[in-house]
């Protein structure tokens, strides 16, 4: 896939600094419209979609702020723990929509593996299809998320 204008001013919004500190792109050299058609095919062989992906999180999501920080069960073998702090990120993406600044901790306990995300990353998983650069603090991978989280 070609990279198009729009993504070129998308990826510039991604670098460090622009809309957060360490940016979404982390170490990785790829183009963004290749990063996105490598883990939209990733997606696709594992036989999900982005968006039953990003619903999973928001379900754990949701269950994790009912603890107030602390951490809660959920289903008999997960652990969730959501740490919200003030202020809010606009998506890279040109469109409406600012998210609360939240890290969500989960654990499945049968697998003993751990998956952290950001109140962003939800929406960008959703919507856009994008799972943070190789190498960001935050870059979830499409086949373990879908492992941790029983999809």
């Amino acid at each position: 896939m070609k990279q198009s204008p729009q993504l070129d001013l998308v990826e510039a919004r991604m670098r460090p600094g622009a809309i957060s500190l360490h940016g979404f792109l982390g170490k990785d050299t790829r183009p963004l419209s290749q990063i996105l058609e490598e883990d939209h095919n990733t997606v696709n062989e594992l036989g999900v979609t982005h968006r039953l992906i990003a619903d999973r999180m928001e379900f754990f999501t949701e269950q994790g702020q009912k603890g107030l920080g602390t951490t809660v069960e959920v289903e008999g073998h997960f652990e969730v723990r959501v740490e919200e702090v003030r202020g809010v990120l606009p998506c890279p993406w040109p469109h409406k929509g600012l998210y609360g600044k939240l890290n969500v901790y989960l654990r499945n306990l049968e697998l003993d593996k751990e998956l952290t995300w950001t109140g962003l990353q939800v929406h960008l998983i959703g919507a856009h299809g994008f799972y943070e650069g190789r190498g960001s603090p935050f870059r979830i991978e499409p086949q373990e998320a879908c492992r941790i989280l029983e999809l």
